[in-house]
């Protein structure tokens, strides 16, 4: 084992332990990450809200024991791995040993820190961004079809965990046009390439065709509720902050690709970065979707300066670079992670929390969201056990972050479902249910509990989420016995309804 490669392991075993060791025992799993592993128990070729990538890790951590420990692996690897893509890619650029250490200290103390925390797609997407990027550099540098196929078989895993990277095709193509590298474009083994990629990623085209193009309601809603909120320029400055240790090194890499010879060859990746961008803040993305841009720039960054910090009086600046990411991260360790108790953080006002909705709260959204889940699925289990048939039991939740989490930590076999996101499609109708218990979002002067007990001979309320710090902060669960109506038929005319987009 060479010397570079035991600093590459290195710096993964790093990467393992800062990402288990930033997150406090306090917090529970973030809401989004319940529903992801809820997929685990419906495998499919596609969801509501995400390609069924995601799906298959769920499903091999739920072979491993379903722990938290395995949940905070698997978005900790594939960081891991994007730190060995760009240190691969330093490779193929002929960078030395200061390029790679600089290129691993860059990617290791950004924001990719916080992205892979959590078991969402956001890690694997970045790693794929990154890796496609990694053998377009490839092929050009050899001129070998492989990386075709290489790349078809990388950009539809890429599809099939998250669409956001359709971006980088539509970024790369112009930028490929307009520059001498335009000729990739006529090589007739890129377009068997083509067809390879669109048979991979068939299953689920297939998959939304047969259920109506469920992206297009998602993404519709998502722009209604979410996106409308993003601010263009925040978007920008935003872009500033995920990699600020490293931003002389991208830096770097603009001039680098416009002006170094050596890199004459990759100059379309600048165009490409301009390109992405400007998609991006023309849709109003939020910022963390171009987190997959940078990876490859400070490839390019760290071996161009690896070449001109070598001489003269530069070289004592080499020392600098490294040291700036490590720097940067130590406030971002105050503020960015959850790995202080929600008092602390509210009462020495750690940081700005701007949520979803466009307004500041006092704790930030992903911390609020791994709170409270706990307590609920403790609390729902408790009253479950109490009905004489458990089994005709209904656990209806507002949304898929209380079903998922209810699932997740249930001792008593629970199968939550909601009318939220994947959840409309896992009921259970083959079952006569008597009982519901409502699991219901706090909401002023709600009416639930008169609403809904004139159906049912008895009826009460439970408290359910009492942490103030918690984004369900007092959802209450509402328990409901002996149905006088037929439940399943309630339900099948709410699912008909969910399911009917276009009402």
């Amino acid at each position: 084992m060479n010397k570079k490669t035991i600093i590459l392991i290195g710096f993964i075993i790093l990467k393992f332990v800062l990402q288990y060791a930033l997150v406090s025992p306090e917090y529970d799993l973030q809401r989004d990450e319940y529903l992801h592993l809820d997929q685990a128990h419906h495998l499919a070729w596609g969801y509501l809200s995400v390609p069924p990538v995601t799906s298959w890790f769920s499903y091999i951590i739920l072979l491993l024991g379903n722990s938290v420990f395995w949940v905070r692996f698997f978005p900790a690897l594939f960081g891991g791995l994007t730190i060995l893509v760009v240190w691969k890619t330093i490779e193929a650029l002929k960078g030395n040993l200061y390029a790679l250490v600089l290129g691993a200290f860059c990617v290791l103390f950004s924001a990719l820190l916080r992205i892979n925390m959590l078991f969402q797609p956001n890690s694997i997407d970045v790693l794929c961004w990154t890796a496609f990027y990694y053998i377009v550099i490839q092929y050009i540098l050899t001129q070998k079809p492989k990386w075709f196929y290489i790349g078809a078989v990388v950009f539809a895993f890429g599809f099939l965990n998250k669409y956001n990277i359709l971006f980088l095709l539509i970024g790369l193509l112009p930028a490929l046009l307009v520059s001498e590298q335009r000729k990739i474009l006529t090589e007739k083994k890129l377009y068997f390439a083509l067809v390879l990629g669109v048979l991979l990623i068939l299953p689920n085209l297939i998959w939304q065709y047969n259920n109506h193009f469920p992206i297009v309601h998602h993404m519709k809603e998502l722009a209604e509720t979410q996106l409308v909120n993003v601010d263009r320029f925040d978007f920008l400055k935003e872009q500033l902050l995920y990699f600020i240790g490293s931003l002389l090194v991208i830096l770097s890499s603009f001039y680098a690709l416009l002006f170094y010879k050596p890199f004459e060859k990759f100059r379309f990746f600048f165009a490409s970065l301009l390109f992405t961008l400007i998609v991006f803040i023309y849709f109003r993305a939020k910022a963390y979707y171009a987190i997959g841009l940078y990876p490859v720039y400070i490839a390019f960054g760290s071996v161009f300066l690896a070449d001109v910090l070598n001489s003269g009086w530069k070289r004592y600046l080499k020392p600098v670079f490294i040291a700036l990411p490590l720097l940067f991260f130590i406030p971002m360790h105050q503020l960015a992670f959850p790995n202080k108790s929600p008092e602390y953080i509210v009462k020495n006002k750690l940081g700005t929390h701007i949520w979803e909705d466009g307004k500041e709260h006092n704790l930030s959204q992903d911390f609020a969201d791994m709170l409270g889940w706990k307590e609920l699925a403790r609390k729902t289990d408790s009253i479950y056990v109490k009905f004489p048939k458990s089994e005709n039991t209904l656990v209806l939740c507002d949304n898929y972050g209380q079903a998922g989490a209810i699932n997740y930590y249930t001792k008593k076999g629970i199968k939550a479902v909601s009318f939220n996101a994947d959840y409309v499609n896992w009921f259970n109708l083959d079952i006569k249910y008597t009982n519901l218990i409502r699991v219901k979002t706090f909401e002023e002067n709600s009416n639930e509990f008169n609403e809904t007990s004139p159906f049912f001979e008895a009826s009460s309320v439970c408290p359910g989420i009492t942490n103030p710090y918690a984004r369900e902060y007092k959802t209450t669960i509402f328990i409901f016995k002996d149905a006088k109506i037929d439940i399943r038929k309630r339900l099948e005319q709410e699912i008909a309804e969910e399911k009917n987009y276009d009402k």
